[in-house]
């Protein structure tokens, strides 16, 4: 699959989280920004949380990193891109 989309795979080291930052600093926004903050009923309701957390995260939630737009926004604009 990943050669198909022109994306690379890397693995890493097992037990070797320093190999793996991009990764372990995905978890720890998500662990800050949503886990911590919440109650769970159940893993139904875990799973449904995390679903609306995701899509706010990526489509309404701004980003630094990406000059202030959202995850969605900074897609869009990339393919919409004249080459």
């Amino acid at each position: 699959m990943g050669n198909n989309h022109l994306i690379n795979q890397k693995l890493t080291k097992p037990a070797c989280p320093q190999t793996n930052g991009k990764a372990e600093k995905v978890i720890r926004t998500l662990m800050k920004m949503w886990h911590n903050m919440q109650i769970f009923e159940d893993s139904k309701d875990r799973q449904q949380k995390l679903k609306r957390f995701i899509n706010y995260y990526n489509t309404v939630k701004s980003h630094k990193a990406i000059s202030g737009k959202t995850p969605y926004e900074f897609l869009e604009d990339y393919f919409n891109h004249e080459v």
